[in-house]
């Protein structure tokens, strides 16, 4: 967790019932509304990343940027879109992972790494994991070495972190909620 963990978990909005009855949305436009929340954010992974060598931020499709942008920039080194299927207008490779009822595809440009880069893999938030383990599985396959998967927020108790760091990969947090906070 950050040093601005516990601020940031403040400033976040939690929706009760939303998208369905019983879930709790986390979410993170409050965050980003308020400039000095957003600016902790980004010095969280920046002073995390910024003596790890990294050769380029690869952020997952859409909220993702938010942070991998900004990110990139402070650490000065490319920054690589994980787009959902059918974005991206040159060759891809991509990646299939499961849904809760059915199957997704990320994709990344064929050349968008030199084999042994050493990338980041940024996100807004790890539910099931699914997602930021495609977006990991897919830069492995493409060449390039994965420093570690990083988030704005975890939820433990759905496991996703966990299943991340079994497949292998090292997951962090800025702060993270459990069901019943």
């Amino acid at each position: 967790m950050s040093i601005y963990g516990d601020y940031i978990k403040s400033v976040i909005r939690t929706v009760p019932d939303w998208p369905q009855p019983g879930v709790n949305f986390r979410d993170i436009t409050p965050l980003l509304q308020n400039s000095a929340a957003f600016r902790k954010l980004i010095d969280s992974f920046v002073h995390r990343y910024q003596e790890m060598d990294i050769d380029a931020v690869a952020a997952i499709d859409a909220r993702g940027f938010i942070v991998g942008a900004p990110l990139a920039y402070e650490l000065g080194c490319s920054f690589v879109p994980v787009r959902k299927k059918g974005k991206l207008p040159f060759r891809t490779i991509s990646e299939t992972y499961t849904l809760e009822y059915g199957e997704a595809e990320v994709e990344l440009h064929s050349d968008a790494f030199r084999a042994g880069d050493r990338i980041l893999v940024v996100d807004d938030l790890i539910a099931t994991g699914g997602t930021m383990l495609a977006a990991a599985k897919l830069i492995t396959r493409s060449g390039g070495q994965v420093v570690e998967t990083a988030t704005i927020v975890d939820l433990p108790d759905l496991g996703g972190a966990q299943r991340i760091r079994e497949a292998g990969y090292s997951v962090f947090a800025v702060c993270s909620f459990t069901e019943d906070e």
